[in-house]
């Protein structure tokens, strides 16, 4: 995948996309937005957790890192009920038989009614 230009990714006044702290990835938590427009994309679930995971990717292959250097991943889900799809996608992302740690919780409502949002720790 080719790294994405400076422009993909630019900080807001009320949040960064990441930041690094001696060899450390913190992502903010990620969700189904058209990172060119900043607007929600609105599809299914199992897309929408596809959509989360690919800019999560997104913006650690801007920061230096990959999904291959995740060590920690929380995930906020809408509807539990959803876990095993969740889960299913997932392990497509983190393939092998060493995913990183991980917390799924499920919580009453994400920001623009997304259905999820995950965070990663990464190291560089």
């Amino acid at each position: 995948m080719n790294k994405p230009s400076s422009s993909v990714l630019p900080h807001s006044p009320v949040f960064s996309w990441y930041r690094s702290h001696e060899g450390l990835i913190f992502t903010s938590g990620h969700a189904a937005i058209d990172v060119d427009s900043y607007r929600p994309v609105r599809v299914g679930f199992e897309e929408e957790v596809r959509l989360t995971l690919d800019n999560l990717t997104r913006t650690l292959e801007h920061a230096g890192s990959g999904l291959d250097k995740v060590l920690k991943i929380t995930a906020y889900i809408v509807d539990m009920k959803r876990y095993p799809d969740f889960n299913r996608i997932y392990a497509t992302y983190f393939p092998g038989e060493n995913p990183p740690a991980r917390t799924c919780v499920e919580v009453r409502r994400l920001p623009f009614d997304f259905q999820v949002e995950i965070e990663a720790i990464a190291h560089g």
